[in-house]
Formats: structure tokens, sequence, C-alpha cells
């Protein structure tokens, strides 16, 4: 992978294939100015998961109320614009060392996911509307897109 990697997290993937979302243009713009940096933009498996979750739910469960060809779509968008980082062994054995040594619980468990796919692929910066979710974690650096734009 050459240049920097970061991991655009889920709810930019999002707001990356929704042109009516309020976010759109502030997603495009980061994601943007990230790759003119030098940046790589990557995801995993779990973001792809609660990408397709949320683009999937009824609108009036917090959800985008798309079809499972429609996320799809979205999918193939995000998987042929940035790069995976694959799951292995190595991310569960760091993910489960994280949530015991950081005190992990409820739906910080997803986000401690992500920083140990990080960790294990070398990956140090995330770029996420939720900056205080990652604080926590020692030589994580969470960035808000509208730092980047």
């Amino acid at each position: 992978m050459a240049g920097t990697p970061w991991l655009i997290d889920t709810n930019l993937l999002i707001r990356w294939v929704q042109p009516a979302d309020p976010g759109f243009h502030l997603v495009r713009t980061s994601t943007n100015r990230l790759k003119t940096l030098g940046g790589v933009c990557c995801y995993t498996s779990q973001n792809l998961g609660e990408f397709w979750n949320t683009l999937t739910r009824p609108a009036d469960r917090n959800g985008y109320g798309l079809t499972s060809q429609e996320a799809d779509r979205h999918a193939k968008a995000i998987e042929k614009q940035f790069d995976l980082l694959l799951d292995d062994p190595a991310v569960h054995l760091i993910w489960r060392r994280l949530l015991v040594d950081h005190q992990v619980s409820g739906v910080q468990v997803h986000d401690a996911r992500l920083v140990a796919s990080m960790l294990v692929h070398g990956v140090q910066r995330i770029l996420t509307f939720n900056t205080r979710d990652f604080v926590r974690y020692p030589g994580i650096e969470a960035v808000h897109p509208k730092d980047l734009s």
C-alpha cells in the first residue's frame, strides 16, 4: 500500500454514498483532500457490515431503508475506491486485549475492533465524526473530516 493509510469510519462511509445526506459534501471533500495529501483510504469488513446494516435498516429505525441490491451497489463503490484491511487471528487477539485493558463495554466494542485492525495493519489515523470514541487508544489519532476540508 503506497501512501499513508487512514481508516475511514463507518459514519463517513455511509455519507460517502448518499448525496442527499447533509454530510455528503464534507465527507467527499475530506476523503479527496486526504488522497491529495498522499493518504490511502481504507475500510474493514466490520465497516462494511455496519454500513450495510444502516443502509438496509428501515428509515423509521434510523436507517436508509434501501434494498440489499442497492446496498450492494454502494458497497461495490467503496470496495472499488478504498483499500480493504483484511481480518486475521491477530485482529481478534488484539481486540480481546483492548476490551479488557480499556474496560470497553456496550457499542464501543465495535470501535475497539476497528482499532485492533488498525494496530495489526499499522494504521495510525482514523477519519471519523466521533473523535472522542478513539481517545482512549494510545497511538491512534482520530481526525474529524472538517479538519481535512
